[in-house]
């Protein structure tokens, strides 16, 4: 294993038998990042000379036996809707293209607390808004094993930062799916936290009550361990929720777990290539001692109507303060109406654009009762009807996307089919749940994920799931 190849696991392990230092792992990756990025577009930023200084720092912490944790001297991406003081934040639009961070986010804060270096900041769908990484304002990310294909979206450059081996692991954010649908798609491990447990401070928004920042990982491990490092309350964001402590137990079986298959979500929709997959995957988690069966979710179709309600209603209220007056691109006109336009016309992309007017329009007079109070009607009985099967079983299993990656180009411009993209993602979203995606292997050389559904703070049972699941799969 090359120094850029490597997991956080064995990059500590490296590290404390003096293989390597932190210096020569961040040069080894920032010389892959560097010679690669040009055509993969996974990096907006890259933190060439910042690295090596944490690096440094990092070594003499260990030469001193003052090593901060397990993380201390990883290198790791970071999405760019996520603030690091002092550098560029674009979320993945002009609007924003020269903005600096004024401070960190508590995600950031309690990594650099860990010791971690920061490689730089990976290429997003535009205000997260895409399954694709097609939406953002600085091109395309190629998919690291096809560069016609997409890697998903929205955090596409963080998930092809880790399957390309040009970082550790990394942050993504997940609204609708957006760290586990790349993942599936990359061949790597992406985890979306029970709503509350991981703070949004200093986190552009998208939709606030549905959003969440998350791990990308080489392996199961390396996601939990990412994760346990920015879980926790903070006072800075009061959806924050104090929480049991984090304790997976990484088994080797399942023996007495209960899983559930929603017959909702192996219906229509569904490619022959992740259904073979999936069927391989059900039998690898029955030889594994798990009891499986087949449940029914109510309201489980209803969840993408929701979630494409309440989102762009969140969109268009969280988006207005980008108005080209405080911070960001500004178009001088005549009036402040006319640079209001103008700004957002030059600043905001069509899909942004869109997602706005959708959300303005539900939240309109003679509206707001037919589509959003609706939609809330409707959460609150998808929320109740998981509840309910998770007095049955101890998770669910699904396919985290409906096929493997696609053409560039292939659905950018038809709306309605990239939204189905999210398909099996959005309800975990609209209910709170934990979620993470394992690959369950490939087909014709492109990556198949397998999604983990928990119940609400049963976080760790998620991960003690996937990674029984990896393990077999691996041996």
């Amino acid at each position: 294993m090359t120094p850029h190849e490597q997991t956080i696991t064995s990059a500590a392990e490296g590290m404390a038998k003096g293989t390597f230092s932190s210096q020569d792992l961040t040069q080894a990756y920032l010389d892959a990042v560097n010679g690669r990025n040009p055509s993969l577009n996974a990096y907006l930023t890259i933190f060439n000379e910042e690295a090596i200084e944490q690096a440094h720092a990092s070594d003499a912490r260990r030469r001193e036996g003052k090593t901060l944790g397990v993380l201390d001297g990883v290198p790791i991406a970071i999405k760019d809707n996520i603030l690091i003081q002092g550098e560029r934040c674009t979320a993945g639009s002009k609007i924003l293209d020269k903005y600096v961070a004024t401070n960190d986010a508590t995600v950031i804060t309690r990594l650099k607390d860990a010791g971690v270096v920061f490689l730089g900041k990976t290429n997003m769908d535009e205000f997260a808004m895409g399954s694709s990484t097609e939406h953002s304002a600085f091109g395309v990310t190629q998919h690291p094993r096809d560069p016609d294909r997409v890697p998903g979206g929205s955090s596409g450059g963080s998930a092809a930062a880790v399957a390309a081996d040009l970082c550790c692991a990394a942050l993504g954010t997940d609204t609708g799916g957006s760290i586990r649908q790349p993942a599936a798609l990359c061949g790597v491990v992406g985890f979306k936290p029970t709503y509350g447990r991981v703070s949004r401070s200093g986190v552009i928004a998208m939709a606030s009550s549905l959003d969440q920042v998350g791990p990308f990982g080489k392996t199961v491990k390396d996601a939990a361990l990412l994760f346990e490092t920015i879980q926790g309350v903070d006072t800075h964001d009061q959806t924050t929720a104090p929480t049991k402590s984090f304790k997976p137990t990484f088994p080797e079986k399942l023996r007495g777990v209960k899983l559930g298959l929603p017959k909702q979500a192996w219906g229509e929709g569904m490619s022959e290539a992740v259904r073979l997959r999936m069927q391989e995957a059900v039998e690898g988690l029955r030889w594994l001692g798990a009891e499986i069966e087949e449940v029914d979710l109510p309201y489980a179709d209803e969840a993408l109507a929701v979630y494409y309600i309440l989102m762009p209603c969140e969109v268009s209220a969280n988006l207005a303060r980008f108005d080209g007056m405080r911070y960001g691109l500004r178009e001088r006109a005549d009036t402040l109406l006319q640079t209001y336009g103008r700004s957002r016309a030059h600043g905001l992309g069509e899909e942004v654009r869109r997602r706005i007017m959708l959300g303005t329009y539900a939240l309109s007079k003679g509206y707001y009762d037919a589509y959003y109070r609706q939609a809330r009607k409707v959460q609150t009985l998808i929320r109740r009807a998981y509840d309910q099967v998770f007095d049955h079983v101890d998770a669910l299993i699904t396919p985290t996307a409906p096929s493997t990656a696609f053409m560039v180009g292939e659905k950018v411009h038809d709306p309605l089919a990239m939204y189905m993209e999210d398909i099996y993602t959005v309800g975990v979203n609209v209910a709170g749940l934990p979620a993470i995606s394992v690959p369950c292997g490939d087909f014709e050389g492109l990556p198949v994920g397998m999604q983990v559904i928990g119940k609400r703070f049963d976080d760790a049972r998620v991960f003690d799931i996937a990674h029984a699941y990896e393990q077999a799969k691996l041996h």
